[in-house]
């Protein structure tokens, strides 16, 4: 075996048990950090120096997306002015694997002093840090994956899994669904998929239909003319059914019955499958998936209004 492949099995090793190693670390301060943020007002503000603070930008961030308005603060720029970014309805959540990292440590009496609630993060529980904070999250780890025992690597992780921890804790209690989620992201594929409805991509001029007493002629005629592979089968404003390129092919091959003697009610699926135009194009798209069909009609309030394929769903991914 290389030697970079035992390497890497090993430091995947180390960082999954300092992960699983948190689970015994939890204790009531988690419960209650949850919920002074939810009571909260104002942001939570994130700080933390080196890599906690670049792990501490990615937990704000995933925290702001998710239904928790949250803010990164670098703590030696905040003794330089950035304090004025907080106010009183804020949280600060201060991050130190040392718990006595200087810049942290000099903003802690600051935020103190404004009557802004603290919760600590860090690696040693009786650093500074974690004596000061009103509540506190132990991230304590057994060892650095960093084959010198120096690089920050299962701390990091560590961080970043009780980050993740809060944000999720946050977004069951709030309730927070995919339809939130998408407000947050409109831009790019996730918000599209999340965001879109079906009205928004159906087909819904011109569709191909036939009546109950349309010959097959005729229904060749209007499938080949609609250019989506099937036509569907009204008695006035009434749906009646759907004929697909498949069922044509089905019919034919289960009868020896001349293709000019076959009538609409035996080629047709009755009682098509359908969605209403304010169902979400993700969701039709399971729907389809899920009955393993490529087409659904869309009715609102009884009425035919468009069609909907597979296809037309993957050009919201």
């Amino acid at each position: 075996m290389l030697d970079s492949i035992k390497i890497a099995r090993n430091v995947f090793e180390i960082e999954a048990n300092a992960i699983k190693n948190l689970t015994t670390l939890l204790s009531d301060d988690f419960d209650k950090s949850v919920k002074l943020i939810l009571k909260s007002k104002g942001r939570l503000v994130i700080s933390g120096m080196g890599k906690s603070g670049h792990i501490g930008v990615k937990i704000s961030a995933t925290l702001a997306s998710t239904g928790t308005p949250s803010f990164f603060m670098h703590p030696a720029e905040a003794i330089h002015g950035d304090l004025g970014m907080l106010t009183q309805d804020d949280i600060v959540l201060a991050i130190s694997n040392s718990g006595e990292s200087e810049e942290i440590m000099r903003i802690i009496p600051l935020v103190k002093r404004m009557g802004i609630p603290l919760i600590g993060m860090a690696g040693k529980e009786n650093s500074t840090l974690a004596n000061e904070a009103d509540y506190f999250l132990n991230i304590t780890i057994k060892e650095e994956a960093c084959p010198l025992q120096l690089a920050p690597m299962s701390s990091t992780t560590a961080t970043l899994a009780m980050g993740d921890a809060l944000a999720a804790a946050l977004m069951d209690i709030r309730d927070f669904k995919p339809e939130d989620f998408a407000m947050f992201h409109p831009g790019g594929s996730l918000g599209r998929k999340l965001l879109t409805k079906v009205k928004d991509i159906m087909t819904s001029k011109e569709l191909p239909t036939v009546d109950l007493n349309s010959s097959f002629k005729e229904v060749i005629k209007t499938m080949t003319k609609g250019r989506l592979g099937l036509c569907i089968v009204m008695d006035k404003e009434d749906v009646k059914g759907i004929i697909t390129d498949g069922d044509l092919r089905r019919a034919l091959e289960a009868s020896e019955k001349s293709r000019f003697d076959f009538l609409v009610q035996e080629i047709m699926t009755s009682s098509p499958k359908s969605v209403t135009s304010n169902t979400m194009a993700i969701e039709a798209e399971k729907y389809m998936l899920e009955h393993k069909i490529n087409d659904l009609l869309v009715i609102d309030d009884e009425k035919l209004v468009g069609i909907i394929q597979l296809f037309d769903t993957g050009n919201i991914s």
